[in-house]
């Protein structure tokens, strides 16, 4: 999505960034693994595959997606690489056409170390944040395998609430709606967040 290109939002424990060319190398390193492949339901791709998927999240508009960066080493200076700074992904897909209001989101804390130490929640309210600011959205879903306890258990930590199961797929759908207190909650818990123009000479296509 082109809307968030120019977009970089400074949390307390992440910073979040565009996905772009830059990135590409690491992130298919991560998705090398079987874990990873196992969660994300993804299939490994090549390098090439990669830089060409990176390139679709960059034009498509219904997808919007940032890089999670672990904020501790971004700000330890001196002006650490990104890529080494890099610890996941956090993503929202605007797939129902009927219902331009709804958004997936997905969130992935690939780096084993940086489990566990809130990142992956701060990716979410941010992008949560953004999602009702910028996108217009009100409506929330996230669809987790259901032997992702930890991933579930966050999502119903921001209010989310389990809506369906599918043995088929082996997922839960948990989803979340934007009413006027769930909005001002959000806005609250996000208040802190410094949006500033990101600009990357590195972000042409490959």
């Amino acid at each position: 999505m082109r809307l968030n290109e120019n977009t970089m939002l400074l949390g307390k424990r992440v910073v979040l960034v565009p996905y772009t060319s830059e990135h590409v190398p690491r992130y298919h390193e991560w998705m090398q693994s079987e874990e990873l492949q196992r969660l994300t339901a993804s299939e490994p791709l090549t390098l090439e595959q990669e830089y060409g998927m990176q390139r679709s999240w960059r034009e498509d508009t219904d997808k919007c997606t940032f890089i999670v960066l672990d904020a501790e080493k971004w700000r330890a200076g001196p002006s650490p690489s990104e890529e080494s700074c890099m610890t996941g992904d956090v993503n929202l897909f605007l797939t129902d056409l009927e219902d331009p209001t709804l958004g997936e989101i997905e969130v992935m804390i690939a780096e084993p170390s940086c489990r566990g130490r809130g990142l992956g929640t701060e990716a979410a309210l941010l992008m949560m944040s953004y999602g009702v600011t910028k996108l217009g959205l009100t409506t929330f879903e996230a669809k987790i395998g259901q032997g992702n306890e930890p991933s579930i258990r966050m999502f119903q930590k921001l209010h989310f609430e389990q809506v369906a199961v599918s043995s088929v797929f082996q997922e839960v759908t948990l989803r979340l709606t934007m009413t006027e207190p769930e909005r001002q909650w959000l806005l609250e818990k996000t208040s802190y967040v410094e949006e500033k123009p990101y600009r990357d000479e590195l972000a042409e296509p490959h």
